[in-house]
């Protein structure tokens, strides 16, 4: 199970990478794997495995992006015995596509998203998401540009599994609603070889709102390798009693683009 995400990247690495390969000469395929591990024994035994591709399509009047992430997380602890056991601690996996058709205007467009997450400890099990609407840019340097994303759309979200006092499993509960998406999307390129990332963006429904945030620094090791520095932050308004609201993630992850 530990090995799952790690064997899931390399696979996708190796099937996106034939495909970069065939459009370099198009120049219509931007695609980049992230990997990240951290492995340790002794008095303390951990496993953290973290992965992703994320692929981009320029095609005339289009752009495309495509993207799949995951963490899984194993901690060895006490058990009520006294005894220690290697435990998941943390398993989250993720896809989305959206769509872009470009406007007459300069980087501007119409969108069509869709998303899947699949959180075995967050506030929700699982949550998926389609939604359309409208991106322009609002600042446009040549070190620095400012993207920004608004529309409709709807949401469908299981919440986690719980048990009553005996130890029975609950029926989960299930619900759809309707919501507002809204993104805001920075880059700075600080130097040659360091660049500074910042993506905000917000689910606003009557249940619940969901606010994800991601601040990163890239520093390029060569042509085509990075070092990313990230911190995650996921935020819900309205969570069951026993989750936290806030969910915060840094890591250290090898970007390779192809």
């Amino acid at each position: 199970m530990k090995l799952k995400l790690l064997s899931l990247c390399v696979i996708a690495a190796t099937s996106f990478q034939s495909f970069a390969e065939e459009a370099e000469e198009q120049k219509t395929w931007d695609v980049t794997s992230e990997v990240g591990a951290i492995i340790t024994s002794g008095n303390t035994s951990t496993t953290t495995l973290k992965g992703g591709i994320k692929a981009k399509h320029h095609l005339e009047n289009w752009n495309n992006e495509y993207k799949l992430d995951g963490i899984y997380k194993e901690d060895e602890i006490d058990n009520d015995a006294g005894e220690r056991e290697k435990k998941r601690t943390n398993e989250k996996y993720s896809v989305s596509a959206q769509g872009n058709y470009k406007l007459n205007e300069d980087h501007s467009h119409l969108f069509v998203y869709g998303s899947y997450d699949s959180d075995y400890f967050g506030a929700y099990r699982n949550e998926a998401v389609l939604s359309i609407g409208y991106g322009l840019r609002l600042l446009n340097r040549s070190d620095m540009y400012l993207n920004a994303e608004i529309g409709p759309g709807i949401k469908r979200f299981e919440e986690q599994k719980k048990f009553d006092e005996n130890g029975v499993r609950l029926p989960t509960v299930t619900d759809n609603e309707a919501i507002g998406v809204a993104k805001l999307d920075y880059n700075w390129q600080i130097s040659d070889n360091a660049r500074f990332t910042q993506l905000v963006a917000v689910e606003y429904g009557d249940t619940n709102t969901k606010t994800v945030s991601e601040s990163a620094l890239l520093t390029k090791i060569n042509g085509s390798l990075q070092m990313k520095f990230a911190y995650n932050v996921t935020h819900n308004s309205d969570v069951s009693d026993d989750k936290e609201n806030t969910d915060t993630e840094t890591s250290l992850t090898l970007v390779y683009s192809f």
